[in-house]
C-alpha cells in the first residue's frame, strides 16, 4: 500500500545534465521518465516542478551583467525547456502528461491553475508545472513548495544528487553526517542548505512534509511512495 496518494516532485535541473557539463542528458531524462511511470502505475497522483540550472540560473545571470528580473525570466524559460523534454520522454514511455505554465505561453502549455492541475492528476496525467511561480526573485524550490500546498499534495519530494540532508555538503566534506529526519526549525537553526528560506517557511507554516532523496538512483522514487526509509524527512 502506498504511503502517499498525491505527491509534488521537485527535480533538479543540474541533475538532468547527467555526466554532461550543460543541457539535458537523454539517458538521465529517460531514467526519470521510467521512475515516474513506476509510481503512476501504483496510482500515485503526480505533479512535477523542474529547476533550470542546467540551462540558465537567473540569480547567476546578474554576475554576468543581466538585470535580475530579466535573468529570472530567462531562468523560468529554462524550466519550460526541461518540462517539455520530460513531457516528451513520458509520452514516449506511454505515460499521459501535461505541461502547465505559470506564464501564459499557449500552445507551449496550458496556463496553470490549481483546479485544472488536480483534475488532470485525478484522470491519470502527470502534471508538469513549469516557469516557477511566474515571478522574479522566487526560486523553483519556492515554486515547488507553493504548488505542493496548492494541489493539496501529501508530501513534497525533492530529488537531488545526494541521498538526504547532511550536517555539511557530503560531496565536499567526508565527515558529514546524514540526518534520517529533522524539523524545519532545526534546518533553519543549523543553516542547512536544503531549500531557500521562503520555501522552508511555506512548508513549515502549511505543515507540508518534505523528503530529500537521491533521484539519480533508479527505483528510489518508488521506494519512497511505498514507505521505504530512504533519504531524509523534514517535518513541521
Amino acid at each position: 500500500m502506498n504511503v502517499y496518494k498525491r505527491i509534488l516532485l521537485k527535480l533538479s535541473g543540474e541533475s538532468l545534465m547527467g555526466s554532461q557539463q550543460y543541457g539535458i542528458d537523454e539517458v538521465r531524462l529517460n531514467e526519470y521518465a521510467s521512475q515516474i511511470k513506476e509510481i503512476l502505475s501504483l496510482g500515485v497522483e503526480t505533479g512535477i516542478v523542474f529547476g533550470g540550472g542546467n540551462i540558465f540560473r537567473g540569480i547567476g545571470g546578474t554576475a554576468k551583467g543581466f538585470d535580475r528580473v530579466k535573468g529570472d525570466q530567462m531562468g523560468m524559460l529554462a524550466t519550460v525547456i526541461n518540462s517539455l523534454a520530460l513531457h516528451s520522454a513520458l509520452e514516449n514511455a506511454d505515460v499521459k502528461s501535461a505541461v502547465l505554465t505559470a506564464i501564459r505561453m499557449e500552445p507551449v502549455g496550458e496556463y496553470y491553475n490549481k483546479c485544472r492541475a488536480i483534475e488532470l492528476m485525478q484522470h491519470g496525467y502527470v502534471v508538469i508545472i513549469a516557469a516557477g511561480t511566474g515571478n522574479p526573485f522566487f526560486t523553483t524550490d519556492t515554486a515547488a513548495a507553493l504548488r505542493a500546498i496548492e494541489i493539496e499534495s501529501d508530501v513534497l519530494l525533492k530529488g537531488t544528487r545526494v541521498d538526504g540532508i547532511y550536517t555539511a555538503d557530503p560531496e565536499k566534506d567526508s565527515s558529514a553526517v546524514k540526518f534520517e529526519d529533522i524539523s524545519f526549525d532545526e534546518v533553519y537553526k543549523r543553516g542547512l542548505k536544503v531549500m531557500d528560506l521562503t520555501a522552508i517557511t511555506l512548508c513549515k507554516d502549511n505543515k507540508m512534509p518534505l523528503v530529500v532523496f537521491n533521484m539519480d538512483m533508479p527505483g528510489n522514487l518508488k521506494k519512497i511512495v511505498i514507505g521505504d526509509k530512504i533519504g531524509t524527512i523534514v517535518h513541521p
